[in-house]
């Protein structure tokens, strides 16, 4: 079978520097599960632990390489709760829900840690995460944020006055901050390697290069690729982005996005730990935020914007590269060796879509930028979900969806306007 270059691992600093991968093996034939997941992200691989875990028969569908997505091209960042905080939450969905997600906003770190330390993942995790502020307006949000989460039972953040966040960061931007001794980051594309070799060992199935073409739905749904096909008792959609429109109605309700990374050449270790001490990640608080890092070999890692529409920038260097500068203006002349994108997906109200559709179906997406630690809870829910546990499942599927204004046709560029907006607040600080 001919590979479609197109669904090979993009040129990513992750993808060079990834662990030895198997060879892909395709679906050839037609076979049954308990369950079959669609995607080899990080939704569609925590499910399958789990599930595995439990004692269930499991399928995985990729239609390219596992973690070939956002799981294996994202900044590798562990943050914490969601898109839109837990008192947005409150506001929109009632106390009764938040009393609900808050808790589960701190669990999906929590499930990456678990994960690793039991079966000896390799995929460079540090700990400790910072949320940097640019004006007094940001500092005053980060000091709500930590009362917030401390009301939901969360105790590991400490404010950063501007003197010690300096102490952390070597840049002059930040008026202070927040310590997140919970959060971390991870070489993504590993973690998502890591984690396809741990389904491997539990006796689940992977099929790369391998996408769905037709869904047939009933009590035994039923999935068809180019050359096989599966019937499962269960069938789990976990494509996020890329799940392109094999379901219309979930497409209706959610917007691919683009955003970009570039890794600089390596650092000297005294360069490193001067440009951040302690060796931990950071996004700052802007509606269009930058977040970077230090890889294992000293690359700093630096990602920021937003692509409406998930177009590929054609230069990637020249958007980055001045933010990084501003942020670190010590770093002129720095090497880029790698630059990339990837999507995620992100819905209306930014806070993740999970439900149930007819015959046997259920999905979860729309991280909308916060996916490395929700995709992980998803696989969580989705498996007690499956088992006849549907408390916390049902509590995301209780929120309210709309499909975004304007339809397809005008959904990127009325999206690009708002984040206009708020990007001129975060400029200018009204």
């Amino acid at each position: 079978m001919t590979r479609s270059p197109a669904f090979e691992y993009p040129t990513s600093y992750y993808a060079a520097s990834a662990v030895q991968t198997a060879e892909p093996v395709s679906l050839d034939g037609e076979i049954s599960c308990d369950v079959c997941i669609v995607g080899a992200g990080y939704t569609g691989l925590s499910t399958a632990i789990h599930l595995l875990e439990r004692g269930l028969d499991v399928v995985v569908l990729e239609q390219a390489r596992v973690g070939w997505g956002a799981s294996g091209r994202n900044g590798g960042q562990i943050v914490n709760s969601y898109s839109r905080d837990i008192d947005v939450i409150e506001r929109t969905a009632g106390q009764a829900v938040a009393d609900q997600l808050g808790p589960m906003a701190f669990e999906g770190g929590r499930i990456i840690r678990e994960l690793v330390a039991r079966y000896g993942i390799d995929c460079d995790l540090k700990e400790g995460g910072i949320f940097a502020a640019l004006n007094p307006r940001q500092m005053a949000e980060l000091e709500h944020q930590k009362a917030l989460w401390e009301r939901y039972g969360y105790d590991r953040l400490e404010l950063l006055d501007a003197g010690a966040i300096r102490r952390e960061v070597a840049s002059e931007r930040y008026v202070g901050g927040l310590l997140d001794q919970g959060g971390g980051h991870i070489h993504p594309l590993n973690l998502a390697l890591g984690e396809a070799a741990v389904v491997r060992r539990l006796g689940g199935r992977i099929f790369e290069q391998s996408q769905v073409r037709t869904l047939i739905p009933g009590a035994n749904p039923v999935v068809e690729t180019e050359r096989g096909r599966v019937r499962a008792k269960t069938l789990v959609l976990a494509g996020n982005a890329y799940l392109g429109e094999l379901v219309p109605e979930l497409r209706a309700k959610s917007m691919p996005c683009g955003t970009q990374v570039v890794a600089t050449e390596p650092l000297s270790d005294e360069q490193a730990a001067a440009l951040i001490a302690n060796d931990y990640c950071v996004e700052d608080c802007n509606y269009l935020l930058d977040y970077y890092r230090l890889s294992a070999d000293k690359r700093l890692l630096y990602g920021g914007g937003v692509v409406y529409g998930a177009r590929d920038p054609s230069d990637i260097e020249r958007l980055i590269r001045p933010k990084l500068l501003k942020t670190f203006p010590q770093l002129k002349g720095v090497k880029i060796d790698y630059c990339w994108t990837g999507n995620f997906l992100m819905t209306l109200s930014r806070l993740p879509q999970v439900g149930e559709l007819d015959g046997n179906v259920l999905y979860s997406q729309g991280c909308s930028g916060h996916g490395v630690t929700y995709t992980h809870l998803a696989g969580r829910l989705l498996c007690e979900k499956i088992l006849g546990e549907p408390k916390r499942f049902d509590a995301f599927a209780s929120l309210k969806h709309y499909p975004f204004p304007g339809g397809h046709r005008f959904q990127a560029p009325l999206s690009a306007l708002g984040a206009w907006y708020y990007s001129l607040k975060d400029r200018f600080g009204f």
